[in-house]
Order: C-alpha cells, then structure tokens, then sequence
C-alpha cells in the first residue's frame, strides 16, 4: 500500500462546484485523500456515505480522510467494568437527545482549546446545519440541571459516525456513549465510527478493522433509512444485567 510519505503519491483538490470524492479503497493507509473543496453539508454527507471524513487545524486547507485500519465500536460490544458499573447504579444523572446540541459541540471545542483544536468555528457552524437537518445529534448528560459532559456526530441509514466527546465531570461522556449503544442497539444501528484509534475506545469495547470491510459494512447499513430528524424523543436509562 502507498503512503501519503511517498515521493509521488498525489492527493488531488476538491473542486468547489462538485461534491464527489476519490475512492477511499485506493488511499493509502495514513488516510489522506483530498483536500479543498469546502465544507457545506451536502458535501459533508456525500463524504460519510463514502466512508470519509473532514479534520484538519485552523491554519490547513479542509483535509478529507479515510484511514485504513479503521476503529469501529458495535453497539452490543460496549464494555462495561465494575467500577463503571456503580456509576452506573448510582443513577444521579440524566441523559437527554438533542437536547442543546450548539452547546455540547462548543463545549466540545472549549475543553481542546489550549492544545489547540480542529473544531474550529467553521466546522461548528456545519455541524450545527446538518443538526437542523436532522443528521447530527448530540448525546448530553446533566445532574442537577447541569450539562457535565456529552457527545454528537452525525446518522446516515443504520451508521453513526462519533465526532467529538466531552467531560465537564469524571465518566459523563462515557455515560453519553453507554446511552448512545444502547439506544442504536435496540434501534438494530450496524456500528459507531470511531475513526482512529484510542486507548480510550478501545478500552470501551471499540476495535479495528479492515478499511474495506468497514466500508462494506457502511454500504449495508446505508440501505435503511434511518432516523432523520430530531432525537428529542429518545429515552435511555441504565438498566442493570
């Protein structure tokens, strides 16, 4: 497999009247594959139903990624260990859908913000558009009325691609996930794209695979509609067993 390190390896510019993408089976595994273009959400969307995803700094051109091993997490598989276990039962928080999802995303880029962020206010703004169009979503916990951490990404047919999580307090955003498992299990959802790997996801149950197995396993989950529209409506509480 080439590498984004090769002497000739090209990685083509988007054209800004045109939302189509190279294939991602041919990048090379660094993930690299365009760059340019621009960031409305009709692009976005083309780009995760090809399996890609926008993420580059302030100071960048948008760069478009899709990297091989690919980290993924199924929603039966999330781990749960005895220490998280009695957070769990202690049942001292609330978890809500799309409750503020301007306010989970931008405390999302805030607790990033002195070792610098890639969820610069451009990418704030068109994650905040394809919300209001019923593709992004956040996951938020409270206690006591306070937002203490969540999650948000985006839906397409049975996938969901993760983007960014956030703890105000110790285990929020895993509680966000935990909820966000359980609701797309029972909602038969085939994976969370995680993207790249952590120690952290992977410690919750998330694993690696092939690129081209991952992007099968997208072209099968796109073939349901999936859920367009808001969340609101979604209610998780932990249930023990």
């Amino acid at each position: 497999m080439s590498s984004i390190f090769d002497e000739d390896y090209f990685i083509p510019p988007l054209s800004k009247f045109s939302f189509s993408f190279p294939n991602p089976r041919f990048a090379a595994d660094e993930g690299l594959l365009a760059y340019g273009g621009g960031l409305e959400p009709n692009r976005i969307l083309s780009a995760y139903r090809q399996g890609i995803f926008p993420w580059f700094n302030e100071d960048d051109p948008i760069l478009w990624w899709s990297p091989n091993p690919r980290l993924v997490l199924y929603p039966k598989d999330f781990k749960v260990k005895k220490s998280f276990k009695k957070v769990l039962k202690k049942r001292d928080f609330l978890v809500k859908f799309d409750n503020n999802f301007e306010h989970t995303i931008k405390m999302c880029a805030k607790i990033r913000e002195e070792e610098g962020t890639w969820l610069i206010k451009q990418m704030q703004e068109a994650y905040t558009e394809l919300h209001k169009m019923g593709f992004a979503h956040s996951v938020e916990v409270y206690k006591e009325d306070r937002f203490i951490g969540g999650l948000y990404g985006v839906a397409l047919g049975k996938a969901f691609f993760g983007e960014s999580m956030v703890s105000l307090e110790s285990n929020a955003s895993k509680i966000a996930l935990k909820a966000l498992c359980d609701v797309l299990d029972s909602k038969n959802y085939k994976f969370i794209d995680c993207q790249v790997p952590t120690p952290h996801l992977q410690s919750l149950g998330a694993k690696l695979i092939d690129r081209d197995i991952f992007l099968d396993q997208l072209q099968e989950a796109l073939q349901d509609g999936g859920d367009i529209g808001s969340w609101q409506d979604f209610k998780w509480e932990y249930k023990d067993g």
